[in-house]
């Protein structure tokens, strides 16, 4: 009983306040009359109370995500169904769900008359507008009596789960000689002469070790050109993603993160339908996701869902310890690097195997220096890291804020030797 009085409104406060006064009044002035009044008039919030109190139990509800996951600027709907058991009637109910404002404005839904017989279907769009791993509820019911005397809250669900991951960015093409696993360009083989095993050649590059001259393929192209010392190709292309919150500018859907990983979801994904086994790692080497190459909507589901979840990391520099690739062909997607997290990328990486890095222009994100046509429009941190990487044989391609991620993939491709360019800046 005193649990249904706590759900009695100012109304019905009012009305059950009223009769007892006019009891009271009744007994000091000896009127029957008023007396029947009064104790009709205190009956009615009681019995309401009671009612509804009765009937907030007898509602349920079940919740639907249509789809379980949502890409970033895509559409979702939440379709709700509720129903009541039992015969007892129920007034007015007022739903309301609580969602992430990353997922839109707030739903919330009035039903004069739920019937018994059946359930009532409710939809509501979400719109994310940022990844992560969101949670939809609880949703709540308030039960009120059409004469607004009572209202019960009552928590019909709880949380539901849902994953927003990056937006995909459709790709063409491959870079020059992918699946060889050795050279910049896996494409150039030359057969020195009968009994003599095939041999990789390449450029020279300032810092080559000259005993590793190819003499024959230098007289043939009239340029130098240096022997790449094969190794086993383990068939696959490691991905990494520099995801640390020091390196990176901005905040929310417009941060240089986010460009970060959408960039490197799109090429996992389109290197994996390729045929191409791809690793993503972090930028300490942690293995985010370790996928056979094919594609299909589990292979994507592996690689969306780790990034979906993907938070910025604290350390302030790149420790990796060893060949981050592990002897695989390495896409690297770099924030703001020091000489110092260059020196740990490519130190213990093999000269002879192909090294890429996406070196993102992070000023651009804050307002700063930046986002101009050509590398002379980026900061000097963005300079001089890249010119360190193409140092140490990487190819490089500088992106910035207006850059478009199929745009940074196709000069990518291409960079097979060192030289980069800032594209996609405004014109």
């Amino acid at each position: 009983m005193w649990r249904s009085l706590s759900g009695l409104t100012t109304r019905g406060r009012c009305l059950l306040a009223a009769g007892v006064a006019a009891a009271v009044c009744s007994a000091v002035l000896n009127e029957r009359d008023l007396l029947r009044i009064a104790v009709f008039v205190i009956a009615l919030p009681l019995f309401v109370a009671l009612l509804a109190s009765a009937s907030k139990v007898r509602i349920a509800a079940s919740r639907t995500l249509l789809p379980e996951r949502v890409a970033v600027g895509g559409h979702g709907e939440v379709q709700l169904d509720l129903w009541r058991g039992g015969k007892l009637p129920a007034g007015e109910v007022l739903l309301e769900d609580g969602i992430p404002y990353v997922l839109g404005s707030r739903p919330r839904f009035v039903i004069e008359r739920l019937p018994h017989h059946r359930s009532v279907a409710l939809r509501y769009p979400v719109q994310p507008a940022m990844r992560g791993i969101q949670h939809i509820g609880p949703l709540r019911a308030t039960v009120t009596d059409p004469f607004g005397l009572c209202e019960f809250e009552r928590e019909l669900i709880g949380n539901s789960r849902l994953v927003v991951v990056p937006k995909v960015s459709r790709l063409w093409g491959l870079p020059i000689g992918a699946g060889i696993g050795s050279g910049d360009d896996g494409s150039i083989r030359l057969h020195a002469g009968q009994g003599e095993t095939d041999v990789i050649v390449r450029h020279y590059r300032q810092g080559d070790d000259l005993r590793k001259v190819h003499w024959r393929s230098t007289a043939r192209r009239d340029e130098i050109m240096v022997r790449v010392e094969e190794r086993p190709w383990r068939g696959g292309t490691t991905v990494l993603l520099d995801h640390r919150a020091a390196a990176h500018h901005g905040t929310g859907p417009a941060a240089s993160l986010e460009w970060a990983v959408e960039f490197a979801a799109s090429v996992s994904l389109h290197l994996g339908r390729a045929g191409h086994r791809v690793r993503l790692v972090s930028e300490h080497g942690r293995v985010l996701a370790d996928t056979p190459g094919g594609g299909g909507q589990n292979y994507d589901n592996i690689v969306l869902d780790a990034l979906a979840a993907l938070q910025p990391a604290h350390e302030r520099d790149i420790t990796t310890g060893a060949d981050p690739g592990q002897g695989q062909e390495l896409i690297a997607v770099l924030g703001t690097v020091s000489r110092e997290s260059v020196h740990e990328l490519t130190k213990a990486r093999p000269r002879g195997t192909r090294s890429l890095a996406v070196l993102l222009d992070t000023p651009a994100w804050a307002g700063e220096q930046g986002g101009l046509e050509g590398t002379e429009g980026s900061s000097e941190t963005t300079r001089e890291s890249a010119t360190l990487l193409r140092a140490a044989g990487w190819g490089v391609v500088i992106a910035s804020k207006a850059s478009p991620i199929a745009q940074v993939w196709t000069e990518l491709c291409r960079t097979a030797a060192p030289g980069a360019s800032l594209i996609g800046g405004p014109a």
